[in-house]
């Protein structure tokens, strides 16, 4: 199927064209004609499958076909970093003469987007506590709003914003399109959306909690204080291998710990987490996605919203608590139909974590026993004193690889 046969505007269709965009994906396919209709709608999908073109694309053309003034549009997801992919998608996918969309998130200047705002929004792609802040100094008017985006809505819940959604439900006109899209959804955040959505479409690409089939998965049994001496001999054992790799740490303090032992090995690492500003964190990213960074370092916040392509592996340091984080963590990795790898650290007392893991996904991860491990003490001086003199990296004649061995063995 082409795009031009999902009822599309010749203008978008144009624009998906000049992207590189030939074939819509299957969310794209199911879900685009439902949208179009004006129906509710509750999309599950994986990861990197084209969820944001998939509301996007038909909003875009419901803006077109009935000019209105206000903000007819609004976007609601839980990461800065999802916020600031959305509103660049709509950039992208939007012809030339579309009404403007603005990003409005904490950790910007609010005096920026009062400015964006007053110069008029067809469209709002917002976290919900900076949305809130718009809304109660009155910058921000959601009595015109015709369609609501909750997009990666189980992660919000996650994350604490349900008190924060409901007050913006109460603030929107009850006679509404609303759309919801994840790439799980856990029986609460469903419940909500079907008490708030009228006669929604399911639309379901994928088995919820179900890894991606791409990615091949492999978890090694390493004890706790030679985790980090593990990680570095990854990558630097294997340093043509690990071409762009992603690590994800539980906490903002592990993960800062992580990247200066790694910037004292010399790899071109940077972090994302929570304490870290707006601005370092879009350079982080983008750094990232442009190649000058091999390794980010980052907490579950950024999870949903990195999207670069060819990410090789993604590394769980920490195994996450809640075993849906673990999907989205790997979802990073083998996207767009290429193989992608993750590996997951699991110390002894990960292993329950692990077992929940394989039941949400279904799939048994295999386990490659760390045992044996011959560099820890090289490593484990470079933990120790993470801001000394650089250690030189796999090429130093005192130092010995890591030889994996099978479990069992």
């Amino acid at each position: 199927m082409e795009f031009s046969q999902l009822g599309l505007r010749p203008a978008l269709v144009r624009r998906c064209e000049s992207l590189g965009y030939t074939e819509p994906t299957a969310i794209q396919e199911r879900a685009i004609p439902i949208v179009l209709t004006g129906a509710d709608l509750i999309g599950c999908a994986e990861t990197g499958t084209g969820k944001t073109a998939a509301f996007l694309l038909p909003t875009i053309q419901r803006m077109a076909e009935t000019p209105r003034p206000g903000v007819r549009v609004l976007v609601l997801a839980p990461t800065r970093e999802l916020v600031s992919q959305i509103d660049e998608s709509y950039k992208q996918l939007a012809p030339k003469g579309s009404p403007r969309c603005a990003a409005v998130i904490g950790g910007a200047s609010m005096s920026r987007q009062i400015d964006a705002l007053r110069r008029g929004a067809g469209g709002v792609v917002a976290t919900p506590g900076r949305l809130l802040d718009h809304v109660e100094r009155r910058t921000l008017d959601l009595s015109h709003v015709e369609v609501l985006v909750l997009d990666e809505a189980d992660r919000m819940l996650d994350m604490g914003f349900l008190p924060a959604i409901r007050r913006i439900l109460a603030e929107l006109p009850a006679r509404r399109q609303t759309l919801l899209f994840s790439a799980t959804m856990s029986p609460e955040i469903e419940e909500l959306a079907r008490r708030t959505m009228k006669e929604p479409s399911m639309v379901e690409v994928n088995v919820r909690g179900r890894a991606a089939v791409n990615v091949e998965q492999m978890a090694y049994i390493v004890a706790s204080e030679s985790k980090t001496a593990l990680l570095l001999d990854l990558l630097e054992r294997e340093r043509d291998n690990f071409e762009r790799v992603l690590v994800f740490t539980r906490t903002r303090r592990g993960a800062e710990r992580l990247s200066h032992i790694l910037l004292a090995r010399e790899h071109k690492v940077n972090r994302i987490h929570a304490d870290r500003t707006q601005p370092q964190r879009e350079a982080a990213l983008r750094g990232f996605k442009d190649g000058e960074t091999r390794v980010l370092v980052a907490t579950d916040i950024a999870a949903r919203g990195i999207d670069v392509e060819s990410i090789s592996h993604v590394i769980n340091y920490d195994v996450p608590e809640a075993p849906e984080d673990y999907v989205h963590r790997i979802g990073r990795t083998g996207r767009a139909g290429k193989t992608g790898r993750a590996i997951t650290l699991v110390t002894p007392v990960d292993e329950l974590s692990m077992r929940a893991i394989e039941r949400l996904t279904g799939q048994t991860v295999e386990r490659v026993s760390a045992a044996s491990f011959g560099g820890a003490a090289v490593a484990g001086r470079a933990a120790a004193k993470p801001f000394g003199r650089p250690m030189r990296g796999a090429g130093s004649s005192t130092r010995r690889s890591f030889r994996p061995r099978r479990a069992g063995r």
